[in-house]
């Protein structure tokens, strides 16, 4: 174990530890009980590996269940009886968690991106739309910036950015040197995409998935697969066309022109129809499944599975392309806002903070840019799934007062998309990651463009939000 990693341990031990062992009394919440005080240990343990990193943190998310289990569970290891213990969680509640219903939608969309790379669905469709731009370079830079765009909307944008990174080095190496700022800005586009993209749809980021949960099962507010496209595809749009133009006028091109040549061709045979069809069947579904048919989003991302095992294109070894490690995490987050909710905690923060004499714009900002610094330096989900069920818990105490500014779609949503605005440096995100690591762009060119899209990212998105609450875009169905 390296020597940050041992730092990183202490530090979260120690915190855990003061946070475990002083009085309920020093908290300064009245009624507060002693599982209620457990669940408030286990959030700085979760933060503070999330943060080190000590471990891998889907592996924190593990711990963090198992000990949730142990120690505030009616389950719980009986030499943990105390006085004032309050009310254990069920433990059937904590273990559901992996199976919470939008943990299966983002596990059906891995499945169908899984799919679509495996019968190259993915890379027909870039052939595709790539042709279309021709090869000016400032054209060839909007092309790939549109299909790494919408292939992040369904798929991990992780896979998406290094297939694209892939089809785009070959080219990047045969430029000249002396374009090297057009080579700058065509290697800057594809994580830029990637992350702005990935906002169009629920399923195009671990935080959108969590900020749906917590809409729908705390709050009450239940968004549309098609609600949620409807304000986030034109939101996305906007601030690529914005980046777009910035990354031309930055970086521009020497080149006349830049030939593109992606090989293959689309697979004919029934299984690569399967894939086909079942990929347009199941967006079609997503988008307009409950209000034709009353079927619901988390159910039909099953459909895929179901299909592709039946039919032979997902086999076992398929299995373990699955990003378990982000539904690892994801459901760590989610057994922790079951630990907020179902001890009570969630509650007694609502009563007992002041939240009615908060100004709801600050809250709503001030958040958006904890998020973004937060989202920086460390993972985009780790930081959504520590902040939305402390906000959930707010926007549930600041209800009247958020309403002017589109409710509290406006603040949770906003995190989630603040989360995916992040990309300042090469570890922000892994498109980032993958985006440098084939030496074409310095970090302060990375900083640079990261820090434009940041700010842009979060002055239209919430506006775009404020004015989907204002005009019901955003109202739960």
């Amino acid at each position: 174990m390296n020597t940050k990693k041992t730092i990183g341990w202490i530090v979260s031990i120690v915190l855990t530890l003061i946070a475990w062992c002083i009085p309920t009394e020093a908290y300064g919440i009245p009624g507060l009980t002693v599982i209620e005080k457990r669940v408030i240990a286990l959030f700085v343990f979760a933060a503070a590996m999330w943060i080190c990193e000590a471990i891998p943190i889907w592996a924190t998310s593990v711990v963090i269940m198992v000990l949730m289990l142990v120690t505030t569970s009616d389950s719980m290891l009986s030499f943990f009886a105390t006085d004032n213990l309050g009310t254990p969680i069920d433990y059937k509640s904590i273990m559901a968690a992996f199976a919470d219903p939008t943990v299966m939608l983002f596990m059906g969309g891995f499945v169908l991106a899984i799919g679509a790379t495996k019968y190259k669905l993915d890379a027909n469709l870039a052939r595709v739309v790539l042709k279309m731009f021709g090869s000016r370079p400032r054209n060839v830079m909007m092309g790939f910036m549109v299909i790494t765009a919408i292939l992040s909307m369904f798929m991990s944008n992780t896979a998406t950015a290094a297939m694209m990174i892939a089809i785009l080095t070959p080219v990047l190496a045969s430029l000249p040197d002396s374009d090297n700022r057009g080579r700058v800005g065509l290697a800057l586009a594809i994580p830029v995409a990637a992350n702005v993209g990935g906002v169009g749809s629920p399923i195009g980021t671990p935080p959108n998935v969590v900020a749906m949960r917590y809409l729908n099962e705390s709050l009450g507010i239940d968004i549309a697969f098609g609600q949620w496209m409807m304000v986030m595809v034109p939101l996305a749009i906007v601030i690529l066309f914005i980046t777009w133009i910035f990354l031309c006028r930055m970086f521009p091109s020497k080149q006349e022109k830049i030939e593109i040549h992606i090989g293959g061709q689309w697979e004919k045979g029934a299984k690569a129809w399967t894939v086909y069809i079942t990929f347009v069947v199941t967006i079609f579904l997503w988008l307009f499944g409950k209000k034709l048919f009353g079927i619901n989003v988390n159910v039909v991302a099953l459909i895929p599975f179901a299909v592709f095992c039946i039919s032979g294109v997902f086999e076992k070894k398929d299995l373990a392309r699955i990003d378990w490690d982000v539904l690892w995490l994801v459901t760590g987050g989610f057994a922790l806002g079951v630990g907020i909710d179902k001890t009570g905690l969630a509650a007694l923060l609502v009563n007992t903070i002041p939240f009615d004499t908060w100004s709801a714009l600050l809250v709503i900002l001030g958040s958006g840019l904890l998020c973004i610094l937060m989202s920086t330096f460390m993972s985009h989900s780790a930081t959504a799934a520590l902040l939305i069920p402390i906000l959930t818990a707010v926007a549930t105490g600041m209800g009247p007062q958020l309403a002017p500014f589109g409710g509290a779609a406006t603040l949770i949503i906003g995190l989630a998309i603040s989360a995916s605005f992040a990309m300042a440096l090469p570890i922000s995100t892994p498109p980032n990651a993958i985006a440098y690591s084939k030496g074409f762009i310095q970090q302060k060119q990375m900083a640079l463009v990261g820090i434009f899209v940041g700010i842009i990212g979060l002055v239209i998105g919430y506006a775009a939000l404020i004015l989907a609450g204002k005009t019901g875009l955003l109202i739960g169905q």
